[in-house]
């Protein structure tokens, strides 16, 4: 099926200063071969259990919905710290990585959300990223689990958050024939991401910046 391509997407990808490539066990492999092979594992430059966040995180005004399709489920770990500020950038770095699956499997074609909660270096990331899955025909299936998210507040409008992501049960899968790109859980099926966050004047914590370690010891099982 030919679609035209996003707006939003196709600005930002040709205004990226650099083209990602997919980091699984360092090689450049598109996402059709890669065993990086869910979304959301877009890396760009950095100086640095509850199944989806809640619906009251979601709905403020101005928010667009992110919706993913039902053959992908992400799950986030430790939403809730008793720290509303945390609590706010776990919730709204949670949306960001759906914003990414979104975009990747057609749910957000315009890529609103992927705006919307991204900034700076991570936008282009994420915007590198959502490219190369469709230049490969290709979009997300399975399960990822997102874990051991750990926050640390700079100030009042920045903060860092790390986390682990469990991809064995995530895979690449062909647009045109369906075919599930499966492939066998290794070390670098468990990625760790480093990510800052900012937050802007309608108190949306966007990521900025971003960085991802597959196969990174603290987030083995």
């Amino acid at each position: 099926m030919n679609r035209r391509r996003p707006t939003l997407l196709a600005a930002l990808t040709l205004t990226a200063t650099t083209a990602l490539t997919l980091s699984a066990c360092g090689s450049d492999d598109d996402p059709s071969k890669s065993e990086d092979k869910i979304a959301g594992a877009d890396t760009g430059d950095t100086s640095s259990a509850s199944p989806d966040p809640s619906s009251s995180s979601t709905a403020a005004a101005g928010r667009p919905e992110v919706e993913l399709p039902s053959d992908l489920k992400l799950t986030f770990e430790g939403a809730e710290t008793g720290d509303p500020v945390k609590d706010a950038v776990l919730a709204d770095n949670a949306e960001r990585m759906r914003a990414v699956d979104a975009a990747i499997a057609g749910t957000d074609p315009e890529g609103k959300a992927l705006g919307f909660y991204n900034t700076g270096k991570a936008l282009e990331a994420a915007v590198s990223w959502v490219g190369q899955f469709e230049k490969a025909n290709a979009t997300v299936t399975g399960q990822v689990r997102y874990f051991e998210r750990k926050v640390e507040l700079r100030d009042k409008t920045s903060a860092v958050l790390t986390f682990c992501a469990d991809e064995s049960k995530g895979f690449s899968k062909d647009k045109k024939t369906g075919k599930v790109a499966k492939t066998p859980v290794t070390k670098n099926s468990y990625v760790q991401y480093n990510t800052r966050l900012d937050k802007n004047a309608e108190g949306v914590w966007q990521t900025s910046q971003i960085i991802s370690t597959r196969g990174a010891a603290q987030c083995q099982p």
